[in-house]
């Protein structure tokens, strides 16, 4: 993870304690909104549920933070930074 990513990822963590609005989304919703950006930074875990493998995704557009998790991987654009992260904890 580059110096650029990681203050990236800490900015985007402290924006969502100031704000502590996570809005969870399918997966389909989520690929469609993150195909609105450029350059989108996306933070990515996979996460070992009952000897299932499951994809979790956080991004941040316009001052939200979005979440979402998958069976698949997702078919993210090209142009996206992906930090990956060991987990990625969201509150119940």
């Amino acid at each position: 993870m580059s110096m650029h990513g990681g203050a990236a990822v800490a900015a985007m963590i402290q924006a969502i304690k100031a704000s502590g609005v996570i809005v969870r989304m399918e997966p389909m919703e989520f690929n469609a909104l993150l195909n609105r950006q450029q350059e989108p930074l996306v933070v990515h875990a996979e996460q070992n549920w009952l000897f299932t493998l499951v994809h979790q995704y956080l991004m941040s557009y316009k001052g939200l933070a979005f979440y979402t998790r998958s069976s698949m991987p997702l078919m993210l654009p090209k142009d996206a930074e992906v930090i990956e992260a060991r987990s990625i904890w969201i509150p119940g």
